[in-house]
């Protein structure tokens, strides 16, 4: 880094730089040099181009060696993942846009006169430097159209023109960069796994750490009820584990030794040794950073060709003020073309438009990770749902309970959940749930319950032998008779429900309806959706065909396909896309993540897949459907806006530039009235969307 040590005490240094540093450049210098061993504080002054350094004496040497040994271009792929550093250097677009204006009143009102040009001309010098590189890179863009618009106006002397443009310009670069770091934060306060501490084998002890100390290979204790911390294999153990954040599927899945377990994931039933196969933040932090650290890629297409008609209209802009000079002879009017352009207004205000977007639905719990997204709402024709935990709740219940052989329904549900209120998984909740649902109580009336690992449980009341579990369990292993008659009657339930059996002194007396249910909100949802638009809305689950083909005939849906894998959901996406089709897609479990990165938006439900929320585009941070609708209307509310803004900027600067030409306006004038049309629109932008 081409630098200098300009001054020095005990414990204190002050350096010159002379390189042109952005202004994220200087909150990753300021980080890095507040991490060298030492080191006590750091503050860098842009406008003075100085960096003062308060250290112990002894880190003096290396503080110098590594500022003048930097390569400014080295903090271009930097960055922060200090949490904390990042949300201290945060701030709101108030705060922003109310320090843009103490500079500007601070530079063009209250500063002397006999200094104001010398400041102008020295902010203006990293302006006119990026004018000379499109020069030499034979590029007529925007940056050329401000340089040259900034010096016409120095050397004019025209002083408060070039302090204006050059301080909407920079507001405009302060905001973008407001608008990753607030992305990047949302991003990861969204996937936070909000465990501290876990218990580690070690030398035979369980030892108590943080989450952030365990390594690779380390064996972690979890117990029943508590969420799995790390990915990894099983060492030793016997559970069941609920993956519906993982995988979307309702039923909890047992886990042995070698079996695979994810962090985020809860161990139902029974305890595991996990060994550690990667750290804590491996699986999701890392690769959420990389999601968004490049914002060019998420930017609207919208606001891609807002700014590709800003460089396309900069050789207008010097046509203008070329055919003008050689009609007119007349330098003040060319200058008209100069001091008002379209560039300024579309740079600045379509961003803003976008980033009130994503904040306005950060509020909403909603987080959307560009501004692209909007648009491909905005246009979207056909919207593809999973099924389970995304149109229904992926927490069972008890719809029906169907006896034999004489017994009350109540009694039956009493008796069931007597035996089911010990083991903590969804179904036992459900059945308990069920219960109180009816107020129907109940005493220890049985013998201590055996409970079999994903069969079901075993016990006696009266002396007389009670089970309850799966068909497999009651039917098959311990033999209990069923007669033809019932057995139609349990066929014909299967073809909408889970089933749950219960047997009685070696008589079946009850089967349990189990159900998934709709999400209260689902129909009104679907509704919704088609009067926003939507020509095609289906669903795609790898769930039974008796469960899909009853959501979809309740839902009215226009297709649905079941037991489908995730290359099959994929292909229909991408069948979708092949008939020009704009396709959404909504989902929650691992198994959907192909699909949400294939579709045009892909959409993420509260409870989903950590998989899941890192490679959709959007991620709703509710367990409801409502946040979804309200996305679409604000997508389509930003479409509004921003073609509307257009149209102002468009009529606005051409009336201007007209003005200026036919000296109706001074140059002075006309340049004050894009400035405050453009800071109007600008400001018009940061309002609500309704």
């Amino acid at each position: 880094m081409r630098a200098s040590l300009k001054a020095r005490c005990p414990q204190r240094s002050r350096f010159i730089y002379k390189d042109y540093l952005e202004d994220s450049h200087i909150n990753k210098l300021k980080y890095k040099i507040e991490n060298l061993d030492g080191v006590k504080s750091c503050e860098i002054s842009k406008l003075a181009k100085s960096i003062v350094v308060k250290y112990e004496e002894e880190a003096l040497p290396m503080v110098a060696r590594f500022i003048l040994n930097l390569d400014p271009k080295s903090l271009d792929d930097f960055e922060i993942d200090d949490v904390d550093f990042i949300a201290q250097e945060e701030r709101s677009v108030f705060h922003i846009v109310r320090d843009a204006a103490y500079r500007r009143i601070l530079f063009g009102y209250i500063m002397p006169i006999p200094l104001r040009p010398f400041f102008t001309i020295v902010r203006a010098i990293p302006f006119i430097k990026k004018g000379l590189i499109s020069i030499k890179e034979r590029k007529m863009n925007v940056d050329l159209l401000d340089a040259t618009a900034i010096s016409v106006s120095i050397l004019t002397r025209e002083y408060k023109d070039a302090a204006s443009i050059m301080a909407l310009l920079s507001l405009g670069e302060e905001l973008e960069d407001y608008t990753l770091k607030k992305s990047r934060l949302n991003l990861k306060s969204s996937l936070a796994l909000n465990v501290d501490k876990v218990f580690v084998k070690r030398d035979d002890k369980r030892v108590l750490i943080d989450l952030k100390e365990v390594e690779i290979g380390d064996l972690v204790y979890v117990s029943m009820g508590n969420t799995i911390p790390v990915d990894g294999e099983v060492i030793s153990g016997l559970g069941m584990v609920n993956e519906a954040s993982f995988t979307g599927e309702a039923k909890s899945v047992e886990k042995n030794e070698k079996s695979t377990v994810f962090a985020g994931t809860v161990l139902e039933e029974g305890e595991l040794l996990v060994k550690a196969m990667n750290k804590y933040d491996d699986s999701r932090l890392n690769h959420i950073i990389k999601l968004i650290e490049d914002s060019e890629k998420n930017k609207s297409k919208t606001q891609i060709k807002a700014e590709n008609a800003a460089d396309t209209l900069v050789k207008y802009s010097f046509i203008g003020a070329g055919i003008t000079y050689a009609l007119t002879r007349n330098f003040i009017k060319a200058k008209a073309f100069l001091m008002v352009d379209y560039s300024c207004a579309l740079k600045l205000t379509i961003p803003i438009a976008y980033m009130k977007a994503i904040s306005q639905a950060v509020d909403s719990n909603v987080l959307v990770k560009g501004g692209k997204y909007f648009d491909n709402l905005s246009k979207a024709d056909t919207i593809v749902f999973d099924k389970t935990g995304t149109l229904t709740k992926s927490e069972p219940e008890v719809k029906k309970v169907i006896t034999f052989e004489d017994t009350n329904a109540d009694e039956a549900l009493r008796i069931a959940a007597c035996l089911e209120e010990h083991f903590p998984h969804s179904i036992a909740r459900a059945v308990v749930n069920k219960a109180k649902e009816k107020n129907l109580r109940h005493e220890e009336m049985h013998s201590k319950p055996e409970y079999i690992l994903a069969h079901g449980i075993k016990s006696t009341i009266n002396g007389k032998p009670a089970l309850i579990g799966s068909e497999h369990f009651i039917l098959d292993d311990e033999k209990i008779p069923i007669s033809d008659k019932n057995r139609e009657l349990i066929d014909s339930l299967k073809e909408e429900y889970s089933l749950l059996f219960m047997a009685f002194d070696n008589s079946l007396i009850a089967v349990l309806c189990i159900e998934d249910p709709l999400r209260e909100d689902a129909k009104d949802t679907i509704k919704s959706l088609r009067n926003l638009g939507f020509k095609h809305i289906a669903m795609l689950t790898g769930d039974a065909e008796n469960a899909a083909s009853a959501v979809s005939k309740r839902l009215d849906l226009d297709y649905y396909k079941s037991q489908v894998l995730p290359e099959d959901k994929l292909s229909y996406i991408e069948k979708m896309k092949d008939e020009g089709r704009t396709v959404v897609m909504v989902g929650d479990g691992v198994n959907d993540s192909i699909a949400l990165s294939k579709a045009d938006v892909g959409i993420s439900m509260s409870k989903g897949a950590d998989l899941a929320k890192e490679i959709a585009d959007v991620s709703i941070k509710t367990d409801s459907l409502k946040e979804l609708v309200d996305l679409i209307k604000l997508s389509k509310a930003v479409d509004k806006r921003v073609r509307r803004d257009y149209e102002k900027i468009i009529v606005i600067n051409s009336l201007l530039i007209g003005l200026g030409v036919s000296r109706i306006l001074t140059n002075t004038q006309s340049a004050l009235l894009h400035n405050i049309s453009t800071v109007m629109i600008a400001s018009d932008n940061m309002r609500q969307y309704s």
